[in-house]
């Protein structure tokens, strides 16, 4: 073979498959519609209804459409559909004969290093840095049956809720000033809500005081005590869901209409007693983060594997239409979407932009979601018109594949 043919490089866009495209599309949209409250609140109300000011009937119908279809739903999508994505550029790469390790870890090592400059530079809620620590011990189970990635993905799952379990029987034991001590930080008090929003009404410099700390807690203790096991849980299961052809439209419509009625018949009835849970305890830190939490845990994966059906459903059953064909291009534009959707947001929230943050009420801040989503859907088509990849989709390719990626479409 020659140079170029044994050359690892990026799929071709005629090889890409239409339904993963859509589907990530469908994700990266829908994962803002619980983002956006990080990015306009302070920090403790993304999990506390009540926490910075007085909800409105409105605030709280929805906040529970975002509790009940979006919390946790999205992330699950994401990182489904990273473990597929792995599954699949490895089994490429070794039907080629290609070094799929180096191109993996060159890629995995590339996306940390983006999501370490999009934590700290712009905003503490970044997950690409977690969905690379999990890609590294993806390799080894490249090679391993459905069923086995599907157990081990169920196991690893359970471990967060398991390590909560445990955390909050240690904290029950405590007397109270050091129960106090240890919820500080994810029940702060007013004054210290107060100086969150100065600082982030504030400049991009004095935002680090707390972007740092906070970045750096979610990257450690965070990831140790639950991301990290509920996205490698995921992508394992994602390898297995990929595998037998799930999640890339390769099933019947009548199986997809199964699984649809499967995923929501158990997922929404758990996420909904969770919410019960919680509201009828006032959001009391054991209901939202221990206990209650464990129902919208394992009732998301209900939720997200229904979402999964019907968006199959929709790329098996009909003819891709202009919706179709703009949500797979938001999908191929994944990366650049997710990471627009942060500097869109902190140029609306934060002093160095309009100022906004703390500003906007829960309802109004689905304005700023709907008018994002448009903006995105229109973008993403008319750029891939004119380039092969979205900006940052270049800049990840470019440093896993170790050479400058042709960007337009006219290139060689």
């Amino acid at each position: 073979m020659s140079e170029l043919a044994t050359r690892p490089a990026p799929v071709p866009g005629a090889e890409r498959i239409l339904a993963l495209d859509v589907l990530r599309g469908f994700a990266v949209l829908g994962i803002l519609a619980m983002n956006i409250q990080a990015f306009g609140l302070p920090f403790s109300a993304y999990s506390n209804l009540g926490v910075w000011e007085a909800p409105s009937r409105l605030d709280t119908w929805l906040w529970g459409f975002a509790h009940l279809f979006a919390e946790q739903k999205f992330m699950t999508l994401f990182s489904l559909l990273f473990g597929a994505g792995v599954a699949l550029m490895l089994e490429r790469l070794e039907h080629k004969e290609l070094r799929a390790a180096a191109v993996h870890y060159r890629r995995t090592f590339g996306l940390m290093l983006i999501g370490l400059a999009h934590a700290y530079l712009l905003w503490y809620g970044d997950i690409l840095f977690t969905y690379a620590v999990c890609a590294l011990v993806l390799y080894p189970f490249r090679h391993v049956r459905p069923k086995r990635l599907l157990v081990a993905g169920i196991v690893v799952l359970c471990v967060a809720p398991a390590v909560s379990q445990v955390w909050g029987y240690a904290l029950r034991q405590m007397p109270p000033e050091k129960q106090a001590e240890a919820m500080a930080g994810l029940l702060p008090s007013e004054k210290e809500m107060t100086k969150e929003v100065e600082i982030y009404r504030g400049g991009w410099w004095g935002q680090m005081e707390h972007r740092a700390p906070t970045s750096f807690w979610l990257e450690t203790a965070g990831l140790g005590l639950f991301t990290f096991w509920r996205a490698c849980g995921l992508m394992l299961m994602g390898m297995a869901l990929y595998k037998w052809g799930v999640i890339t439209a390769g099933r019947s419509p009548a199986f997809y209409r199964r699984m649809a009625l499967a995923g929501f018949g158990v997922g929404v009835p758990l996420v909904v007693w969770g919410m019960i849970y919680v509201l009828q305890r006032d959001f009391h830190f054991e209901a939202t983060w221990l206990d209650g939490g464990v129902f919208n845990y394992f009732g998301s994966l209900g939720v997200s594997l229904g979402y999964v059906a019907l968006v199959m459903l929709w790329c098996v059953s009909s003819q891709p239409g202009a919706v179709t064909r703009s949500l797979a291009a938001v999908g191929r534009m994944a990366l650049t979407n997710y990471l627009m959707q942060t500097i869109l947001c902190v140029f609306i929230f934060y002093g160095f932009g309009l100022g906004l943050f703390a500003h906007l009420s829960r309802s109004a801040l689905w304005l700023v979601v709907l008018a994002i989503w448009a903006f995105q859907m229109l973008l993403s088509p008319w750029w891939l018109a004119r380039f092969r990849f979205g900006p940052f989709e270049w800049l990840w390719r470019t440093m896993t594949y170790l050479r400058p990626q042709p960007m337009r479409r006219s290139e060689v």
